[in-house]
Parts: C-alpha cells; sequence; structure tokens
C-alpha cells in the first residue's frame, strides 16, 4: 500500500459524512506505519471503540474508506470465527461482525451491510505468516502472495457493497 496521509484518508469515506470523517481519531503510531507491510488498512478508534475504519488501495494509486461499526457486546467466545477479508485460519485474534453504512441515498434510509473481519484489524499480518512447506504447497512464498492478493480481492468486494 502506498504511504497516505490522514487528508487523503479523510476524502476517501464512501459512507461517512465530512464531519464524521473529520472526527476519526487516527492510529497512535500512524506516522510510523510500514506502509509497504500493509495490504489493507483499518483500525478501532481509540476514542470511540465500537467505530473502525478500513482503508483499501484501489488501481491508480487512489483509495477507498469505510466506516464501520462493532457489535455492542464484543466477539462470543464459544466458537471460532472465520475473517472474511484474510481468512486466516490460526491466529489468537477476536473476528467481529463490522457493519458499514451504505453510501448514499441507501445509507441515508438505514441500510447497512456487514462482514466478519478480525477484531484488531490485522488482516495484512495474518496474510504474511509463512506456512510450512508442504506436497501440495511446496513454496511459502507463493502461498503468502496469493493469500495478499485475495485479502485485497476481497476488501475490495466488500467496499462494492457498500457504494451500494
Amino acid at each position: 500500500m502506498q504511504k497516505t496521509t490522514l487528508n487523503q484518508i479523510r476524502s476517501s469515506f464512501i459512507n461517512a459524512s465530512r464531519s464524521e470523517a473529520a472526527r476519526l481519531t487516527p492510529l497512535k503510531d500512524f506516522d510510523e506505519l510500514d506502509w509497504d507491510a500493509l495490504d489493507v488498512l483499518g483500525w478501532r478508534d481509540p476514542k470511540m471503540p465500537l467505530r473502525g475504519y478500513l482503508v483499501v488501495p484501489q488501481p491508480g494509486g487512489r483509495i477507498v474508506s469505510a466506516l464501520l461499526r462493532a457489535p455492542e457486546g464484543g466477539a462470543r467466545k464459544n466458537r471460532a470465527v472465520l475473517c472474511d477479508l484474510c481468512r486466516a485460519v490460526d491466529t489468537p485474534n477476536d473476528v467481529l461482525l463490522w457493519v458499514a453504512r451504505r453510501a448514499g441515498a441507501s445509507g441515508r434510509n438505514g441500510n447497512t451491510v456487514g462482514t466478519l473481519i478480525c477484531a484488531d484489524f490485522q488482516c495484512s499480518a495474518n496474510v504474511r505468516v509463512q506456512p510450512p512447506a508442504d506436497p501440495i504447497n511446496p513454496d511459502p512464498a507463493l502461498v503468502v502472495a496469493r493469500r495478499i492478493e485475495g485479502l485485497g480481492t476481497r476488501a475490495g468486494l466488500f467496499l462494492e457493497k457498500v457504494r451500494g
């Protein structure tokens, strides 16, 4: 992912008003992010923990962002759930149903779309974990490359649903 500024992120939201985008609280270490290790950028708002942000790069260097909401009760601990974006199997992270108001008139009418995403948006790190080589996947680097591509594709598809 290319280095992005907060102003670029604020202006890229497809389902948030200007005032909602202006109120976003950036990550504490936003200026030190390793942009080369990010395929999507997501975080929970430190001041409003039920609010999350998802930033997805697009062709041509553009970005598209969505404002998300987490469930009030947090994650259920009684079953394992797979993140729809990274599809990481062996991760200690909780997965939540993040909900986004749809863009435009549909969203103003209260319509939403949701997907299961890692609670702390660790998807870019999850897809980079190299699996052990095995007869089915003898090249771990190729597996990681496929995971990275899949993460970007699935994040883009989710934002298309938000865009409506």
